[in-house]
């Protein structure tokens, strides 16, 4: 009896639609929003070399290796989007025009590259409106394209260049860590994507994230250095006479190369990364959780064959703040002429006058806010390096972008950039107010604007 009514049931079933109570249907839908979002997720891609300049010729040569994996990985050209200057792959310096390397001996990573936004349209305003999709603010500007992200989406930005606390510089201008988390936090709010990566590579950038990023917006970060130490070049090249990578962005890249992105997690990578950039403290930042995701789920799922480059050593690893002064002391010592020799050397001399100069000037702004003016405590403002606390990022972000304006363009002068944001970010944390830098900062730069310290 008990069998006859399942099959009767059974068969009124089959032929009657099952009608759920509204709790469940809500549930339903929701699931079934939750698989198409998923099964209808974009991945972007934003790519930035912040520099310019021969010398720097490693940024943008890691930004173009960091191009050809996404595309090797499946990624169309329109859900990427490169900013370089692009200057250093056609310089009178490069003896092999139009190619670029980011390996030793490696491969030309320059060829077919994306031209989205070159010269004098890298820059942090465009930058962040290219991230958040404000086509409008980029129309008539490069190719005018943006992250035109919808809420499933996932974003990876990879930036390069040079760094200080609180600021990462582009060729002409700078981007203040308050900027950026603030942008960030408005995507998240407006529901501009589902999950977030960047990968940073930069003196201090952990100071882009510590105490800024917030752990529950679906981002996460990871930087090449933390809130307090340099990042490092890499593969000097006797041909080119520079280097011609970033430790860690050739360490994230070529196991990159190598690995299955549907397999490998972030997490894994970044313990990898971390491992064997032995030159600076690799930092994570933000939701932790998003690491245990594979790297195909930002990098593109195509499978690539794997690209297992010869290993090159990185014992010549230089802080990236000492890399002009080291560049000019080679082009010396490989002079072949007493004229070659004189010039590079004349080179050396007046680098280190200008740097004086600019010492000088930080001295005086030094001198000026100390509690106590006596060298010591002008000496711990100048050279002391820590973590920027919460509360004084705000003060650092005024003080820095007053600074390059009246000063010395932070953007311009790198010299400027690794000295005066590490003074004004002491000075913000022993309680001196962004007003009374400023107002000492009016009273010492009064000298005409300079450009080309590094």
């Amino acid at each position: 009896m008990l069998l006859r009514l399942l099959m009767l049931a059974g068969c009124v079933a089959a032929t009657l639609a099952v009608v759920f109570p509204p709790s469940v249907n809500r549930f339903l839908e929701e699931q079934q929003g939750d698989l198409d979002a998923k099964n209808d997720t974009k991945l972007w891609v934003l790519i930035v070399a912040g520099s310019n300049g021969f010398y720097n010729y490693r940024h943008q040569a890691d930004a173009y290796h960091a191009y050809q994996i996404m595309k090797r990985h499946g990624l169309p050209d329109e859900q990427i989007i490169l900013m370089h200057f692009d200057d250093i792959a056609h310089d009178p310096e490069n003896p092999t025009p139009g190619i670029v390397i980011n390996h030793p001996n490696g491969s030309d990573v320059y060829k077919g590259v994306l031209k989205d936004y070159t010269g004098a349209t890298v820059t942090a305003p465009n930058f962040l409106n290219i991230l958040s999709g404000n086509a409008k603010a980029m129309k008539g500007i490069g190719s005018g394209r943006v992250i035109n992200s919808r809420p499933q989406d996932h974003i990876f930005v990879n930036f390069v260049d040079h760094g200080a606390p609180g600021l990462v510089a582009f060729p002409s201008d700078e981007l203040s860590a308050t900027d950026l988390n603030a942008v960030i936090k408005k995507m998240y709010k407006a529901k501009r994507f589902a999950k977030m990566l960047f990968y940073v590579e930069a003196c201090e950038s952990g100071s882009m994230f510590e105490n800024l990023l917030p752990k529950n917006i679906n981002v996460f970060a990871t930087t090449a250095a933390n809130a307090e130490e340099s990042s490092y070049a890499c593969y000097y090249d006797d041909l080119r006479q520079t280097y011609l990578g970033d430790v860690y962005s050739v360490n994230w890249m070529e196991d990159t190369d190598e690995e299955n992105l549907s397999k490998e997690t972030i997490q894994t990578q970044f313990e990898l990364v971390k491992g064997e950039t032995n030159t600076s403290h690799v930092e994570e930042y933000g939701d932790l959780n998003l690491a245990k995701l594979v790297l195909g789920e930002f990098f593109g799922g195509s499978f690539a064959d794997p690209i297992v480059l010869p290993k090159a050593s990185k014992t010549d690893a230089v802080p990236s703040e000492q890399v002009y002064m080291k560049l000019l002391a080679i082009k010396v010592e490989k002079a072949t002429s007493k004229e070659e020799r004189h010039y590079w050397s004349e080179q050396i001399r007046s680098a280190g006058a200008k740097r004086s100069f600019l010492t000088k000037t930080l001295v005086k702004i030094a001198n000026a806010v100390a509690d106590n003016p006596a060298r010591s405590n002008v000496e711990a403002l100048l050279r002391t390096r820590r973590p920027i606390d919460e509360d004084s990022h705000e003060c650092l972000a005024v003080a820095n972008k007053f600074f390059s304006k009246t000063c010395f363009s932070l953007a311009k002068n790198e010299f400027a950039l690794f000295n005066a944001p590490r003074l004004l970010a002491n000075a913000c944390m022993d309680g001196v107010s962004a007003k009374q830098l400023v107002q000492v900062m009016q009273e010492v730069c009064t000298h005409q604007p300079m450009t080309g310290i590094h």
